[in-house]
Protein backbone atom coordinates (compact mmCIF):
# COMPACT_ATOMS: atom_id res chain seq x y z
CA UNK A 1 0.00 0.00 0.00
CA UNK A 2 1.21 3.16 -0.89
CA UNK A 3 1.47 5.46 2.03
CA UNK A 4 3.62 8.91 3.06
CA UNK A 5 6.97 9.02 4.57
CA UNK A 6 5.50 10.89 7.62
CA UNK A 7 3.52 8.00 8.18
CA UNK A 8 5.88 5.26 7.98
CA UNK A 9 8.29 6.97 10.56
CA UNK A 10 5.89 8.29 13.03
CA UNK A 11 5.24 4.46 13.23
CA UNK A 12 9.00 3.74 13.24
CA UNK A 13 9.51 6.48 16.42
CA UNK A 14 6.99 4.67 18.21
CA UNK A 15 8.74 1.51 17.38
CA UNK A 16 12.13 3.10 17.81
CA UNK A 17 12.99 1.42 14.36
CA UNK A 18 14.25 2.70 11.02
CA UNK A 19 13.04 2.31 7.50
CA UNK A 20 15.51 1.59 4.97
CA UNK A 21 15.01 3.43 1.75
CA UNK A 22 16.46 1.98 -1.31
CA UNK A 23 17.10 3.90 -4.30
CA UNK A 24 15.93 2.10 -7.61
CA UNK A 25 17.35 3.42 -10.59
CA UNK A 26 16.81 0.53 -12.32
CA UNK A 27 13.56 -2.52 -12.55
CA UNK A 28 16.08 -4.97 -11.18
CA UNK A 29 16.83 -2.73 -8.07
CA UNK A 30 13.23 -1.83 -7.71
CA UNK A 31 11.93 -5.59 -7.88
CA UNK A 32 14.68 -6.59 -5.32
CA UNK A 33 13.38 -4.12 -3.08
CA UNK A 34 10.00 -4.86 -2.93
CA UNK A 35 10.32 -8.31 -2.89
CA UNK A 36 12.51 -8.27 -0.15
CA UNK A 37 9.94 -5.96 1.58
CA UNK A 38 7.09 -8.33 0.72
CA UNK A 39 9.43 -11.66 2.11
CA UNK A 40 9.97 -9.89 5.46
CA UNK A 41 6.97 -8.08 5.59
CA UNK A 42 8.36 -4.96 6.16
CA UNK A 43 7.44 -1.18 5.55
CA UNK A 44 9.85 0.25 2.74
CA UNK A 45 11.04 3.03 0.62
CA UNK A 46 11.38 3.12 -3.02
CA UNK A 47 13.60 6.14 -4.37
CA UNK A 48 14.38 7.62 -7.29
CA UNK A 49 17.34 10.09 -7.40
CA UNK A 50 17.34 13.18 -9.51
CA UNK A 51 21.28 12.41 -10.27
CA UNK A 52 19.83 9.37 -11.80
CA UNK A 53 17.53 10.33 -13.90
CA UNK A 54 20.66 9.86 -16.48
CA UNK A 55 20.14 6.00 -16.22
CA UNK A 56 16.06 6.34 -16.22
CA UNK A 57 14.41 9.36 -16.49
CA UNK A 58 11.91 10.49 -13.76
CA UNK A 59 8.91 10.06 -15.89
CA UNK A 60 9.62 6.29 -17.14
CA UNK A 61 10.91 4.60 -13.63
CA UNK A 62 8.51 6.89 -11.37
CA UNK A 63 5.12 5.95 -12.23
CA UNK A 64 6.92 1.60 -11.82
CA UNK A 65 7.90 2.73 -8.26
CA UNK A 66 4.49 3.99 -8.11
CA UNK A 67 2.07 1.00 -8.98
CA UNK A 68 4.34 -1.20 -7.08
CA UNK A 69 3.77 0.68 -3.86
CA UNK A 70 0.27 0.38 -4.51
CA UNK A 71 0.01 -2.92 -4.95
CA UNK A 72 2.09 -4.04 -2.36
CA UNK A 73 1.15 -6.17 1.05
CA UNK A 74 3.12 -3.51 2.86
CA UNK A 75 3.97 -0.18 3.69
CA UNK A 76 5.72 1.50 0.78
CA UNK A 77 6.23 5.19 0.61
CA UNK A 78 7.85 6.23 -2.62
CA UNK A 79 10.07 9.17 -2.05
CA UNK A 80 12.20 11.98 -4.12
CA UNK A 81 16.19 11.82 -3.22
CA UNK A 82 17.78 15.19 -3.57
CA UNK A 83 15.64 16.64 -5.52
CA UNK A 84 17.10 20.14 -6.71
CA UNK A 85 14.56 22.29 -7.50
CA UNK A 86 10.59 23.07 -6.86
CA UNK A 87 9.60 22.09 -10.53
CA UNK A 88 11.39 18.59 -10.21
CA UNK A 89 9.57 18.01 -6.81
CA UNK A 90 6.14 19.25 -8.78
CA UNK A 91 6.98 16.34 -11.61
CA UNK A 92 7.88 13.80 -8.29
CA UNK A 93 4.11 15.03 -6.80
CA UNK A 94 2.38 14.72 -10.13
CA UNK A 95 3.52 11.34 -11.05
CA UNK A 96 2.15 10.01 -7.65
CA UNK A 97 5.30 10.09 -5.02
CA UNK A 98 4.03 10.66 -1.26
CA UNK A 99 7.35 11.63 -0.13
CA UNK A 100 9.65 14.46 -1.73
CA UNK A 101 13.18 16.00 -0.54
CA UNK A 102 14.54 19.22 -1.93
CA UNK A 103 18.33 19.53 -0.89
CA UNK A 104 19.45 22.67 -0.46
CA UNK A 105 22.23 22.60 1.70
CA UNK A 106 24.60 23.81 -0.83
CA UNK A 107 23.15 27.08 -0.15
CA UNK A 108 23.50 29.38 2.42
CA UNK A 109 21.10 29.16 5.36
CA UNK A 110 18.70 31.44 4.97
CA UNK A 111 18.54 30.23 1.31
CA UNK A 112 18.11 27.10 2.24
CA UNK A 113 15.48 27.97 4.64
CA UNK A 114 13.16 30.03 1.95
CA UNK A 115 13.78 26.99 -0.75
CA UNK A 116 12.47 24.07 1.42
CA UNK A 117 9.77 26.26 2.97
CA UNK A 118 8.41 26.75 -0.44
CA UNK A 119 8.60 23.26 -1.31
CA UNK A 120 6.85 22.24 2.00
CA UNK A 121 4.19 24.85 1.39
CA UNK A 122 3.40 23.26 -2.05
CA UNK A 123 3.75 19.36 -0.91
CA UNK A 124 1.83 19.66 2.06
CA UNK A 125 -1.11 21.01 0.12
CA UNK A 126 -0.93 17.63 -1.86
CA UNK A 127 -0.36 15.26 1.14
CA UNK A 128 3.01 14.80 0.26
CA UNK A 129 5.85 14.45 3.26
CA UNK A 130 9.40 16.73 2.95
CA UNK A 131 12.73 15.50 3.82
CA UNK A 132 15.54 18.56 3.57
CA UNK A 133 19.51 18.32 4.60
CA UNK A 134 21.45 20.33 6.96
CA UNK A 135 24.74 20.34 6.79
CA UNK A 136 27.02 18.55 4.13
CA UNK A 137 27.42 15.09 3.84
CA UNK A 138 30.60 14.64 1.57
CA UNK A 139 31.30 11.93 -1.17
CA UNK A 140 33.80 8.99 -0.96
CA UNK A 141 34.36 9.66 -4.64
CA UNK A 142 34.00 5.78 -5.43
CA UNK A 143 30.17 5.26 -5.89
CA UNK A 144 28.93 8.56 -4.89
CA UNK A 145 26.59 9.03 -7.38
CA UNK A 146 24.56 11.26 -4.92
CA UNK A 147 27.83 13.96 -4.73
CA UNK A 148 27.89 15.78 -7.64
CA UNK A 149 30.77 14.36 -10.38
CA UNK A 150 31.33 12.10 -7.37
CA UNK A 151 33.76 14.04 -5.88
CA UNK A 152 34.78 15.10 -2.23
CA UNK A 153 33.77 18.70 -0.60
CA UNK A 154 36.94 20.09 -0.26
CA UNK A 155 36.49 20.89 3.36
CA UNK A 156 38.77 20.74 6.41
CA UNK A 157 37.33 19.95 9.46
CA UNK A 158 33.70 17.95 10.83
CA UNK A 159 32.79 21.51 12.37
CA UNK A 160 32.57 22.83 8.57
CA UNK A 161 30.16 20.38 7.46
CA UNK A 162 28.65 18.30 10.59
CA UNK A 163 24.99 19.55 10.93
CA UNK A 164 24.85 22.18 13.83
CA UNK A 165 21.89 20.69 16.97
CA UNK A 166 21.33 24.13 17.96
CA UNK A 167 20.44 25.12 14.04
CA UNK A 168 19.22 22.09 13.25
CA UNK A 169 16.54 22.83 15.48
CA UNK A 170 15.62 26.57 13.63
CA UNK A 171 15.56 24.79 10.39
CA UNK A 172 13.01 22.85 11.38
CA UNK A 173 10.88 24.81 13.52
CA UNK A 174 10.82 27.54 10.25
CA UNK A 175 10.31 25.07 7.60
CA UNK A 176 8.08 22.80 8.85
CA UNK A 177 9.73 19.74 7.11
CA UNK A 178 8.68 15.88 8.14
CA UNK A 179 12.17 14.39 8.10
CA UNK A 180 15.93 15.88 8.52
CA UNK A 181 18.77 14.39 6.95
CA UNK A 182 21.91 15.25 9.15
CA UNK A 183 25.61 14.89 8.70
CA UNK A 184 27.44 13.55 11.34
CA UNK A 185 29.89 11.39 9.65
CA UNK A 186 29.12 8.93 7.32
CA UNK A 187 29.25 9.35 3.46
CA UNK A 188 27.89 8.67 -0.25
CA UNK A 189 29.66 5.83 -1.37
CA UNK A 190 31.85 3.20 -0.55
CA UNK A 191 34.21 3.78 2.34
CA UNK A 192 37.55 3.84 2.15
CA UNK A 193 38.45 4.78 5.45
CA UNK A 194 36.86 3.49 8.67
CA UNK A 195 33.87 5.92 9.25
CA UNK A 196 33.92 8.15 12.38
CA UNK A 197 30.28 8.95 13.49
CA UNK A 198 29.51 11.53 15.78
CA UNK A 199 26.86 9.85 18.16
CA UNK A 200 26.71 12.36 20.37
CA UNK A 201 26.29 15.30 18.20
CA UNK A 202 23.35 12.65 16.12
CA UNK A 203 21.49 12.20 19.92
CA UNK A 204 21.72 16.13 19.87
CA UNK A 205 19.72 17.19 17.05
CA UNK A 206 17.38 14.27 17.61
CA UNK A 207 16.78 15.71 21.07
CA UNK A 208 16.59 18.96 19.06
CA UNK A 209 14.23 19.34 16.62
CA UNK A 210 11.72 16.42 17.84
CA UNK A 211 11.38 14.75 14.53
CA UNK A 212 12.89 11.73 12.41
CA UNK A 213 16.71 11.75 11.53
CA UNK A 214 17.54 10.69 8.05
CA UNK A 215 21.04 8.83 7.45
CA UNK A 216 22.55 9.62 4.03
CA UNK A 217 25.25 7.19 3.44
CA UNK A 218 23.92 4.52 5.01
CA UNK A 219 25.62 1.62 3.42
CA UNK A 220 28.62 -0.16 4.76
CA UNK A 221 28.46 0.16 8.24
CA UNK A 222 28.80 -2.25 10.69
CA UNK A 223 26.15 -3.33 12.34
CA UNK A 224 26.70 -2.08 15.75
CA UNK A 225 26.79 1.46 14.46
CA UNK A 226 23.44 0.85 12.58
CA UNK A 227 22.08 -0.09 15.99
CA UNK A 228 23.59 2.74 17.49
CA UNK A 229 22.58 5.33 15.00
CA UNK A 230 18.99 4.25 15.24
CA UNK A 231 19.11 4.49 19.41
CA UNK A 232 19.92 8.15 18.44
CA UNK A 233 16.92 8.97 16.66
CA UNK A 234 17.91 7.73 12.82
CA UNK A 235 14.18 6.51 11.53
CA UNK A 236 15.31 6.45 7.58
CA UNK A 237 18.13 4.67 6.15
CA UNK A 238 19.04 5.60 2.67
CA UNK A 239 20.77 2.22 0.91
CA UNK A 240 22.75 2.32 -2.64
CA UNK A 241 25.95 1.89 -2.88
CA UNK A 242 26.58 -1.56 -1.59
CA UNK A 243 23.62 -3.23 -2.92
CA UNK A 244 24.78 -1.87 -6.73
CA UNK A 245 27.90 -3.54 -5.57
CA UNK A 246 26.44 -6.92 -4.87
CA UNK A 247 24.87 -6.91 -7.85
CA UNK A 248 27.64 -5.76 -9.88
CA UNK A 249 29.67 -8.77 -8.08
CA UNK A 250 27.29 -11.21 -8.99
CA UNK A 251 27.31 -10.53 -12.48
CA UNK A 252 31.02 -11.01 -12.93
CA UNK A 253 31.00 -14.34 -10.73
CA UNK A 254 28.38 -15.57 -12.92
CA UNK A 255 30.50 -14.05 -16.41
CA UNK A 256 33.53 -15.86 -14.56
CA UNK A 257 31.54 -19.33 -14.53
CA UNK A 258 29.12 -19.07 -17.89
CA UNK A 259 30.16 -19.98 -21.27
CA UNK A 260 27.16 -19.14 -22.78
CA UNK A 261 26.12 -15.28 -22.08
CA UNK A 262 22.71 -13.80 -22.40
CA UNK A 263 22.06 -10.36 -21.22
CA UNK A 264 18.24 -11.19 -19.57
CA UNK A 265 19.91 -13.84 -17.43
CA UNK A 266 22.26 -10.32 -15.69
CA UNK A 267 19.50 -8.93 -14.43
CA UNK A 268 18.54 -11.96 -12.80
CA UNK A 269 21.70 -12.43 -11.57
CA UNK A 270 21.87 -8.87 -9.94
CA UNK A 271 17.88 -8.97 -9.11
CA UNK A 272 18.75 -11.94 -6.40
CA UNK A 273 22.09 -10.00 -5.52
CA UNK A 274 20.79 -7.16 -4.07
CA UNK A 275 17.35 -8.27 -2.87
CA UNK A 276 19.87 -10.89 -0.71
CA UNK A 277 21.92 -7.84 1.00
CA UNK A 278 18.61 -5.81 0.78
CA UNK A 279 16.90 -8.05 2.98
CA UNK A 280 19.89 -8.11 5.40
CA UNK A 281 19.34 -4.40 5.54
CA UNK A 282 15.79 -4.39 6.07
CA UNK A 283 16.54 -7.11 9.14
CA UNK A 284 18.64 -4.86 10.74
CA UNK A 285 16.95 -1.49 10.31
CA UNK A 286 13.59 -2.45 11.11
CA UNK A 287 13.00 -5.84 11.63
CA UNK A 288 15.85 -5.51 14.52
CA UNK A 289 17.54 -8.46 13.99
CA UNK A 290 21.59 -8.90 13.74
CA UNK A 291 22.25 -6.92 15.87
CA UNK A 292 23.76 -8.98 17.94
CA UNK A 293 24.94 -11.45 15.09
CA UNK A 294 28.98 -11.71 13.95
CA UNK A 295 30.08 -8.01 13.20
CA UNK A 296 30.92 -6.94 9.45
CA UNK A 297 29.50 -4.47 6.86
CA UNK A 298 26.60 -5.07 4.23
Amino acid sequence: MLVTLRELLTKADAGNYAVGAFNSPTLESARAAMEAAEELQAPVILSHAEVHNEIVPLEVMGPILVDFAKKASVPVAVHLDHGSHLEIVKQAIEIGFSSVMIDASQMSYEENVRTVKEVVQYAHQHGVSVEAELGVLTSSGIGGEETKGGNAIPLNEPEDYYTDPVLAKDFVERTGIDALAASFGTVHGIYITEPNLDFERLRSIYGNIQRPVVMHGGSGLSREDYVKAIRCGVRKINYYSYAAKAGAHAIKAYIDQTANLFYHDFTVVAKEAIKNDVKKAVEIFTLQGGANSEEGRI
